[in-house]
């Protein structure tokens, strides 16, 4: 996308890494596996950080700034935005003026499923910031009525659409042969996974589990759902802390609940994978 942002303002704009006491964010409705949240930021918005799912958003008004497999993004209103899986990004705005945005997170196992025998991997969308209509139409639809909750059905609907979307841009993913017994296998680890979010997990469980070897399921499960096993446990506990943080609880006792050794472990996760620390974001939730 040719879009200059050159300007006397800019330097300042993107040094200030404080947050603004005008941002917040809107947490929408949603179904298992797909989050939607809204978001306004003036200036800077998020460190480095990275999903086990993926984030794909609409820019609704300004100029929405990222750096994204090693180069400047800039998205402008009406530009979609797709990040994959695992892939280490950060956020701020072009503008003096701020950026506001939507942004649906979807777990790549829902992906997966509704892409079927259709693929061998999950697709890769090489343009972070694009203006392919078909994936924008199938963007906005899915961050539309962002607090009317969605029928399981109309969930089904829009991750199907999402899905073809991407793997319109990416039809380097023909299907192989063998490819249905590793995705079983991972699969059986992913709800094992799911299951003991709250203690430790062995390598040598995923193995009986899978029926593979370590290596060879840790390729499989990255190739099925975009992360590996260990930083897909963190993230599932992750997502129970997220929950608990909407209440009063303290941050020691959250952490312990779900299963991180202390505070502070709990606190360089979640920055780590989400750009803020936990107390920054409950704050953001409670700002609107």
């Amino acid at each position: 996308m040719a879009l200059s942002l050159a300007g006397p303002d800019e330097g300042r704009l993107e040094r200030s890494c404080g947050p603004s006491q005008g941002d917040w964010v809107r947490a929408g409705a949603g179904v298992p596996g797909i989050e939607r949240i809204e978001a306004f930021f003036s200036g800077h918005a998020y460190d480095p950080h990275r999903h086990d799912t993926y984030a794909l958003g609409l820019t609704l008004s300004g100029v929405q700034c990222f750096d994204y497999r090693g180069a400047r993004q800039d998205s402008a209103a009406g530009n979609a935005i797709v990040l994959h899986p695992d892939e280490i990004h950060n956020g701020r705005s072009g503008m003096e003026t701020g950026f506001r945005y939507r942004m649906l997170y979807l777990e790549p196992k829902l992906v997966r499923a509704a892409l079927g025998e259709r693929a061998t991997a999950l697709p890769f969308v090489p343009a972070a910031v694009s203006s392919d209509p078909v994936l924008v139409d199938a963007v906005a639809r899915a961050l539309s009525d962002l607090e009317r909750p969605l029928a399981q059905i109309e969930a089904d609907e829009r991750v199907l659409d999402l899905a073809d979307a991407m793997l319109a841009l990416d039809p380097a993913i023909a299907r192989k042969a063998g490819g249905a017994t590793a995705l079983a296998a991972s699969e059986r680890v992913r709800q094992f996974l799911d299951a003991h979010i709250g203690r430790s997990v062995s390598s040598c469980e995923l193995e009986a589990v899978s029926g593979l070897d370590r290596f060879t399921l840790a390729r499989h499960f990255r190739r099925n759902f975009g992360t590996s096993p260990y930083n897909y446990l963190v993230m599932r506990r992750l997502d129970r802390a997220r929950t608990l943080l909407r209440g009063e609880g303290a941050l020691a006792d959250i952490a312990f609940a779900c299963g991180f050794a202390d505070q502070s472990h709990l606190t360089r996760q979640f920055r780590k994978a989400f750009g803020v620390t936990p107390g920054r974001w409950r704050a953001l939730q409670r700002a609107r």
